[in-house]
């Protein structure tokens, strides 16, 4: 009997001193789940190069051609032209900078039933440039250019001894011939049509964003040396609407830097009914 209970004491002992050394039993150590981390991977476009124009209308001085004018809202645009500005005119083959020498007198558009103002010049003048700074004389041209450059066209030209190339891109929605004075031409109904501008081996850069047009297109009207700085000027029309005559006038002088060309100016003739 004594045996059972000095063993029963020792158990009891034992286990009493297991519970002083650790009161609290082990508490499982719950551990938050690890969340995998992860990088959101933006895949950044190819930068479109920079237009050498502006992107919106503003102009950084006027231009004006030889036409019929509405009145709006007792303002006509006719009235700006002075002799103070500047004609870019052709005669006997050759292009020449000079004083506007004009006749403005009143029409009326009996489509519109508009009072309109009208310019005629004593030249053959391609625009009338709001610009002092341009300087009088023969001026340096590309003679023979090419009218249309269409997407997936590449044309090249020489001036003042340095190579450059005119590219067109965009979307060719349709196509078909038409007869002109010409004869037979190609037309393509476009969309997203952009003019792209280089020089030798440079950087190519947008000269021109058109996002659609309605039976008309982009045509070259001149290439030369208007601000005398021996690199290339342009006179592009690009109507958007065949009820409208749009001329845009790029200067190579007011481009700044890393640009080839500039365009400063635009007139937007409507003549819809």
């Amino acid at each position: 009997m004594m045996k059972v209970i000095s063993y029963i004491l020792i158990v009891l002992a034992a286990a009493s001193c297991t519970n002083s050394a650790n009161p609290e039993a082990p508490k499982s150590e719950v551990k938050e789940p690890v969340q995998a981390k992860t990088t959101e991977v933006i895949q950044e476009k190819e930068p479109e190069p920079a237009p050498l124009g502006s992107s919106d209308s503003q102009n950084d001085f006027e231009i004006l051609l030889p036409s019929q004018y509405r009145d709006w809202e007792e303002k006509n645009p006719a009235n700006q032209l002075t002799g103070e500005w500047i004609d870019l005119y052709r005669k006997s083959g050759k292009y020449y900078i000079g004083k506007a020498e004009f006749i403005r007198s009143r029409g009326y558009s009996e489509c519109s039933g508009d009072s309109t103002w009208i310019i005629d010049s004593k030249n053959k003048t391609l625009l009338f440039i709001n610009d002092p700074e341009l300087t009088a004389g023969e001026i340096a041209v590309v003679k023979r250019i090419k009218k249309n450059i269409w997407p997936k066209e590449k044309w090249s030209f020489s001036f003042n001894g340095t190579e450059y190339t005119l590219r067109g891109a965009g979307d060719i929605r349709s196509t078909e011939e038409r007869h002109t004075d010409s004869g037979k031409e190609v037309y393509h109904q476009v969309e997203h049509y952009k003019l792209y501008l280089s020089t030798g081996n440079g950087t190519e850069t947008l000269l021109l964003d058109e996002p659609s047009f309605n039976d008309t297109f982009t045509e070259m009207l001149f290439i030369g040396d208007i601000d005398r700085d021996g690199k290339p000027d342009f006179v592009i029309g690009s109507n958007r609407d065949y009820e409208e005559e749009r001329v845009l006038l790029f200067l190579s002088s007011k481009a700044g830097k890393d640009r080839l060309n500039k365009k400063t100016s635009e007139v937007a003739i409507q003549f819809d009914c």
